[in-house]
């Protein structure tokens, strides 16, 4: 078929390369959100979808929005039988949604109705889902409401962060994208309505939302950060400076020990209290430096007795 690929984060760009090297599928432009300022420098830079279509010699669209004029234009002369799109990052209308014949075919990273919105891996991790997975579906004016086209299933590891689940999804997501639409050309898949029980939603994380909560039980706090690990990156403040914190695990005392963010350390571990037990703080990251073993800091830091994580 006739593709425009939609997509932004890296995440999505297994999945355009997977319809690059498909043989049954031509991808005759991509659409991504448009350039945006980065790093310390606020240089303008392509998305990772569009700096991969640079790559291959694919017309980019970026258009301020789906509901430009003119984007749906260039839609209309391209005409796709397809969009498959994976986190483009907008809303798109129905005028835009019914140019091509099968409609957007959008790929998401959980298994719906549960964790429909922005985060969905992030919210699997925080839950203490044990499965999650990812899902085809027609995209319709909902929020990641329309009916399913296929699903694969993927194991939520114990010591999974939000960057290792996501970086499996997009690898076995893509296939799943193939696949879908391969059944879509030859006539042999039929989309399902979503169940209306199991719903379950995943708002935007903000900075503020990936703030450590030294009060909740030592699992909470454990699945908390390893869902905001590596983006946006958990954190905690020290004498009113902010310090972000890299791995934890549980540590062996079953009792509460130390007050919730109290610190105790010393030259083989890193404790901080919790609702519960301790966690071992594993790495994190000071003022002004990179990532480090959290012992090695301690040692240098000299820390206060009563130390805390506030």
């Amino acid at each position: 078929m006739r593709l425009v690929f939609a997509g932004t984060p890296e995440a999505a760009v297994p999945s355009l390369e997977a319809l690059l090297t498909s043989s049954r599928h031509d991808v005759v432009a991509v659409v991504s959100r448009p350039d945006a300022r980065t790093g310390r420098g606020r240089n303008l830079a392509r998305s990772p979808v569009a700096a991969a279509a640079d790559a291959a010699g694919i017309e980019v669209l970026t258009p301020p929005n789906a509901r430009d004029p003119q984007f749906a234009e260039r839609l209309r002369e391209l005409a796709p039988d397809v969009v498959p799109v994976v986190a483009y990052g907008h809303l798109v209308p129905r005028t835009v949604l019914d140019i091509p014949a099968h409609g957007w075919v959008n790929l998401h990273f959980s298994l719906l109705p549960a964790w429909r919105g922005a985060a969905p891996v992030n919210a699997a991790i925080e839950a203490g889902d044990e499965v999650t997975g990812a899902t085809t579906f027609r995209l319709d004016e909902g929020m990641d409401t329309g009916p399913v086209l296929g699903a694969m299933t993927e194991t939520i590891r114990p010591r999974d962060t939000a960057g290792d689940l996501l970086g499996r999804l997009s690898e076995s997501g893509a296939g799943l994208l193939v696949a879908t639409l391969d059944a879509l050309e030859t006539g042999q898949l039929r989309a399902v309505p979503q169940p209306t029980d199991g719903i379950s939603h995943a708002g935007k994380i903000t900075v503020d939302d990936a703030r450590v909560r030294w009060a909740d039980p030592a699992l909470a706090v454990d699945r908390h950060i390893r869902s905001v690990t590596p983006a946006p990156g958990a954190w905690t403040t020290l004498d009113g400076e902010r310090v972000k914190i890299g791995t934890v695990m549980p540590s062996d005392e079953q009792a509460p020990s130390l007050a919730p963010g109290r610190i105790q350390c010393d030259k083989h571990s890193f404790l901080v209290g919790t609702a519960t037990s301790p966690v071992v703080v594993e790495t994190l990251q000071p003022p002004g430096k990179k990532m480090m073993n959290a012992v090695d800091w301690a040692r240098g830091a000299r820390l206060d007795a009563g130390a805390e994580f506030v």
